[in-house]
């Protein structure tokens, strides 16, 4: 069977599907084990990111029993879900890779100023205190700030602006990287359904 035919088509997308899985397990692993380890605090972070991992692992199953069926219902919403999630984060990619200092600064404050876990977070791991200002009233939990007097904390706002710019290019990056398999998977799904099953009845038509 030459590339590009049935077989060929089957086993591509049913790879894609597994690679997706394990990208979704890797992000629920990740989650999982940042909370366990108390990396991360904040429940709205972590619930979101496994959220995401369980959403991805439900398409990619969808669209590994759709390919090693040939089942096309199974496989027409498979197309529709990708296409909608290749939309949405083809989108996202490109405004990371569009933000300038200003509009990320701005997207910084609003999400620091929305969590105080995520604040305790981003002060332990960075070792800074503070966004804008250093609150010497009140509380922080980075180790810099319970040290002598003459060891200054930086605000956060400085530290993340250093690799904000890097951060978000990078995560753009990946989304952009991981949209194109995504409308290719919708390309191969629909050659998919289109394509005759050999070990069929030459005269059906599936």
């Amino acid at each position: 069977m030459v590339c590009g035919g049935f077989i060929c088509t089957k086993n591509a997308l049913s790879a894609l599907n597994v690679l997706y899985v394990l990208v979704s397990l890797l992000l629920i692993g990740v989650a999982a084990c940042g909370k366990w380890f108390d990396l991360v605090s904040s429940i709205r972070v972590v619930a979101g990111v496994i959220s995401v991992g369980i959403f991805l692992f439900l398409v990619a199953f969808v669209g590994l029993c759709g390919a090693l069926k040939h089942h096309q219902v199974l496989l027409f919403f498979y197309m529709i879900i990708l296409l909608i999630v290749f939309i949405m984060q083809f989108s996202v990619s490109c405004a990371c890779l569009a933000l300038n200092k200003d509009q990320q600064n701005h997207l910084l404050e609003v999400g620091w100023n929305k969590s105080e876990a995520t604040q305790r977070d981003v002060e332990k791991t960075l070792n800074c205190c503070g966004f804008n200002s250093i609150p010497y009233n009140g509380s922080c939990a980075a180790s810099c700030y319970n040290m002598p007097s003459t060891i200054v904390c930086d605000t956060c706002s400085s530290t993340i602006q250093q690799t904000a710019g890097d951060v978000l290019r990078f995560v753009g990056g990946i989304g952009l990287f991981f949209s194109f398999t995504e409308i290719f998977g919708v390309w191969l799904a629909h050659r998919y359904r289109n394509l005759k099953d050999p070990r069929s009845n030459p005269g059906a038509f599936l």
